[in-house]
């Protein structure tokens, strides 16, 4: 599932739900954060997330999962989370953030699509398409707020599933309306070739499966849209987060016989999401 990511989208926040790393690249993060990292100490946050998206990347199929948020925390320098990975803010002044990252992306299964908490759903689109196994992801990013404005970007390096580098980013503006945090902005995705070979692309044998035509993509634009999400906190431990997106798929995935025939371009998510924090 992707739509991935999502972060995004896209889910922002305390409430973004591990989808973000499923199936297709989720943008780069950029809300705030209603708990107060700068706390000194470790916290861990514990949550929930229903999410109605697209079965697979790509799909015109709509698919039902319930994510587990689990969140480790070492005030505002070590995070670790499935859908912002393991990072260090190893620069940390004047707006600017910057540091390692890593990520784990789950893959895509033929019978169940991308998303591992599959509840209810699916699509029978990706027959013949074969699985793509779970990949993880090294590389960095680098955040600089001004205002209310937060722009994030990542770089990362696929190791496993896909052999891709893969460029998130992502613009966020932050308002306030009474105590509900809303963020919204646009977010883009580039991927270099082996991602797409691996999600988009279709081979011999995957065409005599499947019936679609041979198609061999290039890297390129993957994704483009804008998210959006409305945080509202319960108190200072807890939140809900009701979260959106909506991307459009660049030319090379758009143009994937697999779309074409059996998908859209055009991806939506919608989702709603609960945390719960506790300080070590």
């Amino acid at each position: 599932m992707n739509m991935r990511y999502l972060l995004a989208a896209a889910a922002l926040g305390l409430g973004q739900p591990c989808f973000a790393q499923t199936e297709g690249p989720q943008p780069a993060t950029v809300a705030g954060r209603p708990l107060d990292r700068s706390e000194a100490g470790w916290s861990v946050t514990i949550g929930l997330a229903p999410v109605l998206s697209p079965a697979w990347q790509g799909s015109r199929d709509m698919a039902l999962s319930i994510f587990p948020d689990l969140r480790v925390n070492y005030g505002d320098v070590i995070f670790a989370s499935i859908p912002e990975g393991l990072g260090w803010n190893a620069v940390n002044t004047n707006g600017w953030k910057a540091g390692p990252l890593a990520k784990v992306r789950f893959g895509r299964d033929e019978e169940r699509g991308g998303s591992p908490f599959l509840i209810t759903g699916g699509s029978d689109g990706l027959r013949g398409m074969g699985n793509v196994a779970a990949a993880a992801e090294l590389g960095g990013f680098v955040e600089k707020r001004i205002g209310p404005w937060r722009g994030r970007l990542e770089v990362r390096r696929g190791f496993g599933g896909h052999e891709a580098v893969i460029a998130d980013g992502a613009i966020s503006y932050q308002m306030r309306s009474g105590r509900t945090i809303i963020n919204v902005g646009p977010r883009a995705t580039v991927v270099s070739k082996p991602y797409m070979d691996s999600y988009f692309g279709i081979d011999a044998m995957q065409s005599q499966r499947s019936g679609l035509g041979a198609y061999s993509p290039k890297g390129g634009l993957l994704s483009y849209g804008v998210g959006g999400s409305a945080l509202r906190p319960l108190n200072r431990q807890s939140a809900i987060t009701l979260f959106t997106s909506l991307d459009r798929l660049g030319s090379e995935a758009g143009h994937s016989p697999l779309v074409r025939e059996r998908g859209r371009r055009l991806q939506f998510t919608l989702g709603v999401g609960y945390g719960f924090r506790c300080n070590l």
